[in-house]
């Protein structure tokens, strides 16, 4: 029996060349849409804001910056009374159904007890408050969400087992009427899971539609999201719920339902490309009991209709930087896809959280017959620099800082943040990431192509 090559981890002390964690918020409050986003932090959090979302003042977004003075920082002002004058504000302005309290570096360094003062304040306001720290100290800038959505996890309402299971017995019936009929599981029998499946991670609706189609498919119910377009829609959370993430940067998340809440985690790669999305389901079903249906087929046919992109790929070389944690899972896909993958940089990683999808990242590389790539957390960019001359990798994928200097370098480069904004989870949104990677590598064809054009036209001129 053939043993799989064993990644090799590697970890150096460069500088984080990332996003601030409170870009979370560009996300957060187009998903929750009855929220209000409030960011409690310096004028240099305000301007951070204005540039990186660039949203018009007369679009009045769900969030606004609650700047810290002279007055706030030397404890002349009371924090909670200028707290207290905003949120009034917030409510006769918006009436949001919760009000999220995005905490800054600089909360951080004066000490500001925004979690001594949210609870006066929401029973004064009779909105609920929650108090998430976003701050610097986080490892990249995707980690905002996973802090938001830890401090949500303990509003969420309590399991109560004996009424859910007479919900999810009506669930089920639906569910195995409406979508498989006469499905057999693993022990025999011919039943439907239950709704105690609890989906974590912002993706927009349309992609999450498609994920719980996905597991209706297999006749497995998800009987919530956290985050839910509403607030007041959150998931119900205890003992016997399950969990399952859908972003490799949610350990805060994956841990807080297990600690507090007794739920169990799912443990599985994430769905992204058709492989993953696959992966993802089939953990599931095991969880459940359930034998996958028509999952093989389903993921063959995807590839089919991916072929056009894979002609292009198959056989170059990439190189991921690390920007946004979502790189073990771009990596296997990749590498699933034909490319060769030099080395994946990440800012962070919780290789517990993470270990199915590294297990995964080693069947796939085993399977398409390439070479375990090198893993490098923190990784230094100067170094990273240093060994992409020597590679010569026919893509980056690598921050916005580091993208025109390789351009000037002659490496065609690709921003790890458009991965972040970008429909890439499941398998029918396949297609928009290999766009995004295809994308500069057909640049580069066209302008090869247009060179040759001129000089020809010189020649015959």
């Amino acid at each position: 029996m053939k043993t799989l090559e064993i990644p090799t981890f590697e970890c150096e002390t460069g500088n984080y060349h990332t996003f601030r964690p409170i870009s979370c918020v560009a996300w957060l409050y187009q998903k929750i849409e009855d929220s209000f986003f409030l960011v409690v932090g310096t004028k240099t959090c305000g301007y951070f804001l204005q540039n990186a979302l660039g949203v018009m003042i007369f679009a009045e977004p769900r969030y606004a910056m609650a700047e810290s003075e002279e007055g706030d920082i030397s404890a002349q002002l009371n924090d909670q009374k200028e707290l207290e004058r905003i949120c009034l504000r917030v409510k006769s302005d918006r009436n949001p159904s919760v009000i999220v309290w995005i905490g800054t570096c600089t909360t951080e360094i004066i000490k500001m007890d925004l979690e001594g003062i949210a609870p006066k304040l929401e029973k004064q306001l009779g909105i609920p408050i929650v108090v998430a720290r976003a701050n610097g100290l986080d490892h990249a800038f995707t980690q905002g969400e996973d802090t938001v959505l830890a401090a949500m996890t303990h509003r969420c309402p309590e399991y109560n087992r004996r009424t859910a299971d007479q919900h999810e017995g009506d669930v089920a019936r639906h569910v195995a009427d409406d979508v498989a009929p006469n499905r057999k599981f693993s022990d025999g029998k011919d039943r439907s899971s239950g709704g105690n499946l609890v989906l974590f991670g912002s993706l927009p609706s349309s992609v999450a539609s498609q994920l719980n189609l996905e597991s209706r498919r297999q006749s497995i119910s998800v009987s919530g999201w956290l985050p839910s377009q509403k607030y007041t829609d959150l998931p119900a959370l205890g003992e016997g719920v399950y969990v399952c993430g859908v972003n490799p940067f949610l350990s805060r998340t994956a841990t807080t339902p297990m600690r507090r809440r007794k739920c169990q985690l799912v443990g599985a790669p994430f769905p992204i490309g058709p492989d993953g999305t696959r992966a993802w389901i089939e953990k599931i079903c095991l969880v459940f009991n359930v034998k996958p249906d028509g999952l093989e087929e389903r993921e063959n046919q995807m590839w089919k209709n991916l072929s056009d992109y894979l002609e292009m790929i198959t056989g170059k070389s990439v190189f991921l930087m690390g920007d946004n944690l979502l790189e073990i899972s771009l990596a296997r896909f990749l590498i699933r896809c034909g490319m060769v993958v030099y080395e994946i940089g990440i800012p962070y990683m919780d290789r517990r959280y993470q270990a199915a999808e590294l297990l995964f990242l080693q069947h796939t590389c085993e399977k398409m017959k390439k070479p375990m790539p090198r893993i490098v957390e923190k990784p230094d960019n100067y170094s990273q620099v240093q060994r992409m001359h020597e590679l010569q990798p026919d893509l980056a994928i690598t921050g916005m800082a580091h993208a025109n200097p390789l351009e000037a370098r002659d490496i065609d480069t690709k921003w790890s943040v458009e991965f972040t904004f970008a429909q890439i989870h499941g398998s029918v949104n396949a297609r928009d990431a290999l766009e995004l990677v295809t994308r500069p590598l057909r640049r580069r064809s066209d302008s090869i192509l247009g060179c040759r054009n001129l000089s020809r036209q010189a020649v015959d001129v």
